[in-house]
């Protein structure tokens, strides 16, 4: 009787995730005939970089956060500095079209996420295959810590993609205390890779979405329209949902390394921190940097949470165009 009662427990679990696997499989279809990629590509030692580019000027690179992928850019803020920078926005790897780095697995239960270094390793050679030349380099979030990946690689290796300055906007920077939420913990494991994540990229509801979107803006909201432009559904497919996860689960050692090497670093740098930012404590991150690294000038934007490249525009954009001065790019 154990025996039967097990055998049968053992047929629904493999039935249920055969569901679950079909229902994230068919939600993802749909996110990317909702969503598809707005640019072009170039291979990276045969893999796929998503990018698109507008604009003339010096070079402007945008890197975006966790979770997130090109689209934050194009939704409103690109289009604002094409008058002056040949902008180019990527999408980063693992995240929106763009494939994880090379040597990652992308099994299911794999844990190791691509770090930061390896991303910007990436991204430069992508950068380079475009023709880019002495780029500003600005990222918000977990796109800041690429940005900065950016900026170490250049110590050691002189290239046209060098960046001449780079911009953090709401960047991570410094490593953090105590430990990571549980969705980061759970969904980056093992067993997560394996059971949770396809269940929630088949089942999670539209309105927790929209939720978790407005908790990241907090105490400001999303722009009308954004929730609906943006593509949640992209990174809720199985794939980009396990990258992502995985980044943000092994990224701090790698941000304790490169953290060492910022005193190093002589290029201009301009930050652009909310108060109220509880992803990105300004405390942990922009507020210690600026401690270690003389070149870099921090704006403080009181009462400002974790999305100011949305909220406030206009602060971003004028730090953008001192990092350019300071880099006689005007």
């Amino acid at each position: 009787m154990g025996r039967k009662t097990l055998k049968l427990a053992t047929l629904a679990l493999g039935f249920g995730a055969m569901l679950t696997g079909c229902g994230a499989q068919n939600r993802a279809t749909k996110a990317e005939q909702s969503y598809p990629p707005l640019g072009n590509f170039v291979s990276v030692e045969g893999r796929q970089v998503h990018y698109v580019q507008s604009g003339q000027g010096p070079h402007l690179i945008l890197l975006h956060g966790a979770g997130g992928n090109l689209r934050d850019f194009t939704f409103s803020l690109m289009d604002q500095l094409t008058d002056r920078y040949t902008v180019t926005a990527f999408d980063r790897p693992g995240l929106g079209y763009t494939d994880q780095v090379p040597g990652i697995s992308t099994a299911p239960t794999a844990t190791t996420g691509d770090s930061p270094q390896d991303q910007a390793r990436m991204l430069r050679s992508a950068a380079e295959m475009l023709g880019i030349e002495h780029p500003i380099v600005a990222g918000h979030s977990y796109g800041g810590i690429v940005t900065y990946a950016w900026a170490v690689e250049g110590l050691d290796a002189p290239s046209t993609v060098n960046a001449r300055s780079i911009v953090s906007m709401a960047g991570v920077t410094m490593p953090w205390p105590g430990k990571l939420d549980p969705y980061y913990t759970i969904n980056g494991s093992a067993f997560g890779g394996a059971i949770t994540v396809p269940m929630i990229s088949a089942l999670v509801p539209r309105g927790i979405v929209n939720n978790r979107i407005e908790a990241t803006f907090a105490p400001q909201t999303a722009p009308v329209g954004y929730a609906d432009y943006i593509g949640a559904g992209l990174t809720l497919r199985p794939d980009s949902f396990r990258a992502n996860v995985r980044q943000v689960n092994t990224l701090r050692p790698h941000v304790v390394t490169l953290s060492q090497r910022y005193p190093e670093l002589t290029l201009p740098i301009e930050i652009v921190h909310g108060t109220a930012d509880t992803t990105v404590p300004l405390h942990i991150h922009a507020e210690e940097i600026i401690k270690i690294v003389p070149s870099a000038n921090l704006t403080r934007l009181d009462g400002v949470g974790h999305m100011p490249q949305q909220t406030n525009q206009d602060e971003i954009i004028a730090a953008i165009d001192r990092a350019a001065a300071r880099a006689g790019l005007h």
